[in-house]
């Protein structure tokens, strides 16, 4: 397959580098970010329309919507009946599924396929993308990502990537969010802040972090017969415990932990049990 990239920054550089020959055309607005993949064998696009004439799948790894759009609407017109487009970037909702409208007159088809991994998956080849699409396109799509992807999805058609990955950077961000909560607690405590960054890295390697508790395919109340139930409520237990010791702690210490009471008063619901425990 004749694959095209356009958009050579800090993710899509790596990913194109491990698509790198002569069956690769790239395009980029610095004619320096193509110069690598040229010395690999790829090709030099002079702009997104000869990036399309010559590829049968097609990456865009671009800032924004609107780069999205302006970058489709150069290519569409000289892409070939049967190209698939496969748009990278973190978009909104809704504009795959209007990309995907624009492009069926030109008998291109689009799948939304954003990753997960950062520039280090990038660099390793080991990222996840989830994919939005038709059965068919993903089939066509999924040896090429597999060059820099170590988790290749197809989680629903075209605008499905792009709203498994906004859940995904909702948890990931707000961690972030909860994570300079839990360093403020630890700072008015006197606990070394790059201790506690290891300890958190090494067991989070471990546990999988936030990841551990993603068993269900529902977020729907759990049934107590469910083989579940128990391992959640042994969480719920320890989960509760340690939020009422830390708030305690950050009362103590005069640190506002906005977070960790929401956490608690929502935590149980969130394992799928009831605001009470029925134990008691």
């Amino acid at each position: 397959m004749d694959v095209g990239f356009v958009g050579l920054g800090q993710m899509g550089a790596p990913m194109a580098t491990h698509l790198a020959g002569p069956s690769l055309t790239v395009y980029d607005t610095r004619p320096e970010a193509m110069e690598p993949l040229v010395a690999r064998g790829a090709r030099a696009a002079r702009d997104p329309a000869e990036v399309a004439a010559r590829a049968d799948l097609v990456c865009l790894m671009v800032r924004d919507d609107d780069q999205v759009n302006e970058v489709a609407a150069a290519l569409l017109p000289a892409a070939r009946p049967g190209t698939v487009l496969a748009v990278h970037s973190t978009i909104r909702a809704g504009t795959a599924e209007r990309l995907a409208e624009r492009a069926r007159p030109h008998g291109v088809e689009v799948v939304d396929a954003p990753v997960s991994g950062g520039f280090m998956g990038a660099a390793a080849g080991t990222l996840a993308v989830m994919v939005g699409g038709s059965p068919q396109a993903f089939d066509r799509c999924r040896e090429p990502f597999g060059a820099w992807a170590g988790l290749v999805l197809r989680v629903g058609p075209v605008g499905a990537g792009t709203r498994a990955k906004l859940a995904r950077n909702l948890l990931h961000f707000v961690a972030f969010t909860a994570a300079a909560e839990a360093q403020r607690l630890a700072e008015a405590a006197g606990v070394p802040l790059r201790d506690l960054a290891r300890v958190v890295r090494h067991t989070d390697a471990i546990t999988g972090g936030p990841g551990s508790i993603m068993l269900r395919d529902t977020t729907a109340p759990l049934d107590p017969a469910d083989g579940l139930h128990d391992i959640l409520c042994h969480v719920r237990a320890l989960g509760e415990k340690d939020l009422a010791f830390a708030l305690e702690l950050a009362e103590e210490l005069d640190v506002d932990t906005p977070l960790a009471r929401l956490a608690l008063d929502r935590f149980a619901a969130g394992l799928g049990l009831p605001k009470e425990d029925p134990r008691g």
